[in-house]
């Protein structure tokens, strides 16, 4: 019996030994609503794997791996992954609500659900209105933030690279989020003031400036064919089109494609039949509008007066429900 036990004890040590040891990741997956048919992972900054989703949203798939830190992408949606070759880890989830609804089970699981929860803690801190919290207030978020991180990563079975890597990436959200308030401070400072001008190629033929709108407001996205989540409002953006269409206001998408992509500028317009007055910048990122506004990222949105002066300088998304009780507000 003591024989029986011993030997049992060592097989058992040697197939927990072999599982350690696996030179791969075992990735599986259960997706509904899926946003495409292909899903990406990212490690190292490379695409490690594509794997074909079947027609249920079910994958199962396994990656080879340099480091920890990876994203999944389903079409313009992503998430961050923890990975480590020795993983079994399943995913269940429902790209409708993406964040919201991402369970991992199985080996790798602890990491990569906590990972999941701070996303979506996070989110409120990339809100517009981080910006305009006092001092008091956006020292109490952070501090907030600090405890939230801290109590995630007190669990002593984390994977000490996993607490390296998520305790700097706090930190460099913090110093994100701290300029972004920054940014919104310096946006909040422009409103009221003169917007400058432009005068762009317009897809439809001639030339177009911002001062020949006068007398409307204006709503401009600043976007390029290249921009995944620029791509992702245009849905969002054709449906306000649509709701304000006949008001006194006007929809300008201004893309700072590159002079080389103006033919691709073009037939996207054409082929995805963009409404409103579509633009094209006359010098990339640097054009004197674009700059003005100390645009460092798109898309981007601005909300100009009848006047000519700035509403917003950093204005709603078309996907958030804010832009729609703004324009309410102004043009009822």
């Amino acid at each position: 019996m003591k024989k029986f036990f011993i030997a049992g004890l060592v097989l058992f040590s040697a197939l927990n030994i072999s599982a350690q040891s696996k030179k791969y990741v075992t990735f599986e997956a259960n997706i509904a609503n899926r946003n495409s048919d292909i899903i990406k992972i990212i490690n190292d900054g490379k695409v490690v794997k594509t794997i074909y989703v079947n027609e249920k949203g079910i994958f199962k798939d396994t990656l080879v791996l340099n480091g920890g830190r990876g994203r999944m992408y389903d079409g313009v949606e992503s998430t961050e992954l923890f990975l480590k070759n020795g993983y079994d880890i399943k995913l269940k989830m429902d790209a409708k609500q993406f964040d919201e609804s991402i369970v991992y089970t199985g080996k790798g699981s602890l990491e990569n659900n906590i990972l999941a929860q701070r996303i979506l803690a996070d989110e409120k801190l990339y809100d517009n209105s981080v910006a305009n919290l006092n001092d008091e207030a956006f020292n109490k978020l952070i501090d907030a933030k600090k405890a939230a991180d801290a109590g995630r990563l007190s669990n002593k079975q984390l994977d000490p690279e996993f607490v390296k890597i998520e305790t700097e990436n706090g930190a460099d959200a913090i110093a994100y989020i701290s300029q972004l308030r920054q940014k919104g401070l310096e946006m909040t400072k422009m409103t009221n003031t003169p917007s400058a001008d432009f005068d762009y190629e317009n897809h439809k033929g001639g030339r177009t400036k911002l001062s020949d709108l006068k007398g409307k407001y204006v709503y401009i996205d600043l976007w390029a064919t290249w921009c995944g989540p620029c791509r992702a409002e245009i849905p969002y953006l054709q449906k306000i089109e649509e709701k304000y269409r006949g008001k006194n206001i006007e929809f300008v998408s201004v893309s700072v494609d590159t002079p080389k992509d103006h033919d691709k500028w073009q037939k996207f317009v054409t082929d995805k039949q963009l409404g409103g007055i579509q633009l094209l910048s006359d010098n990339e990122w640097k054009s004197a509008f674009v700059t003005s506004y100390n645009v460092t990222g798109i898309p981007r949105f601005i909300l100009i007066d009848p006047k000519g002066n700035i509403v917003s300088a950093d204005a709603a998304r078309p996907s958030s429900p804010d832009l729609q009780t703004q324009l309410d507000s102004l043009l009822n």
